[in-house]
């Protein structure tokens, strides 16, 4: 038989979980349920974003394609879209699915909030490429209109963000991307990288790692079923065409149109033990904490660097920077546009004259 004390006791503690569990704001179901609540409406958003990227592409969406971007079962696909119909954002005919204008204005905030997020992240913090596209992802379903009006001026009101993508504006009004795929580049023709594709993110890990982003003057060599090879930064690389797509550029008709900045410089990790050469410029994928850094050791435009030794396994590198002994991995000497010290005094000699004609 169980005595008074206990029975009090046991009775206080159900009501403590219950109240734990049923407490109207703070209490674990309501907080279960609005869990719930925000799962639906981040999915929900997700699917707008995809419908709208597929429209921009001129392709259809189903509800399997939805599945498989949302990695839900087909059938709770089809509810999450059946409520998404009934409120007024989306229509489904025969299987495929088309946009409202509530839909598509609701589509285009997510993704504004998404590439305003990233261009912060690339200007505005030390987080690398790989990282930006998934924090965008986690903060772009939390901000208000205000919110982002905030962020944009604050950011100067970016036209596209790191990968090249048009950031739409506050009134919906989207810039079109017009290039092609790179495999469709012509032969020996320059042209320059205008997007990178940052979905999925292996293929995207990959572009990362060939050093490629917007911006960069490319020549293209090769262009096959099996590969494509073309040379940018003084270099070569080599892809396959499945991760070619993924880059979009424009052709450069006008050569003139290319300065003699943007090809003629090699890059500091290629510099040899011993050798000097004379500061080109920073790479424009070097942004936000590691930008600074480089500025703060004195790596500026017009700086000589010579590489002084390296590690036995050959990285680090210690290079002789203003007087002192710095040292940077592959990675980070790979972001240093370097020219030979001759280059650097006929391309200052050059502007000197020019600046003196008044050109």
């Amino acid at each position: 038989m169980i005595d008074p004390l206990t029975a009090l006791l046991i009775a206080a503690g159900l009501t403590g979980v219950i109240i734990t569990i049923f407490l109207p704001e703070q209490g674990l179901y309501p907080r279960w349920r609005e869990g719930r609540r925000m799962t639906k409406r981040v999915q929900s958003e997700d699917a707008l974003k995809f419908i709208h990227k597929r429209e921009m592409e001129r392709r259809g969406s189903t509800v399997e394609s939805v599945a498989g971007v949302l990695h839900k079962r087909m059938d709770k696909t089809a509810v999450l879209l059946t409520i998404m119909q009934k409120d007024g954002l989306l229509t489904i005919e025969n299987n495929q699915l088309h946009l409202t204008n509530k839909g598509r204005e609701s589509a285009l905030h997510i993704i504004r909030a998404h590439r305003l997020w990233e261009r912060y992240l690339a200007d505005k913090t030390g987080y690398t490429e790989a990282d930006w596209h998934g924090r965008a992802e986690l903060r772009e379903h939390e901000m208000s209109t205000a919110e982002l009006d905030a962020l944009a001026a604050k950011l100067g009101n970016p036209t596209h963000d790191p990968h090249g993508d048009p950031i739409p504006r506050a009134d919906g009004e989207v810039m079109i991307i017009a290039g092609r795929p790179l495999p469709a580049t012509t032969c020996d023709t320059p042209a320059r990288i205008i997007h990178l594709e940052d979905e999925p993110p292996i293929v995207y890990a990959q572009l990362i790692a060939e050093g490629l982003h917007p911006g960069m003057n490319i020549r293209m060599v090769e262009s096959t079923n099996e590969r494509v090879r073309f040379w940018s930064n003084g270099a070569e690389h080599l892809l396959a065409p499945i991760v070619a797509n993924n880059i979009t550029v424009q052709p450069i008709p006008n050569l003139d149109d290319i300065k003699p900045d943007e090809t003629n410089y090699r890059l500091l990790s290629n510099l040899e033990i011993g050798e000097s050469g004379v500061v080109a410029g920073i790479a424009p994928s070097c942004r936000g904490a590691e930008r600074r850094r480089f500025m703060d050791l004195g790596i500026l435009r017009g700086t000589t660097i010579t590489a002084e030794m390296s590690s036995p396994g050959g990285d680090p590198t210690a290079y002789e920077i203003r007087g002192a002994l710095i040292a940077l991995r592959e990675n980070q000497a790979k972001q240093i546009r370097i020219q030979s010290p001759e280059q650097a005094t006929q391309q200052r000699a050059t502007r000197w004259i020019a600046h003196s004609q008044g050109i």
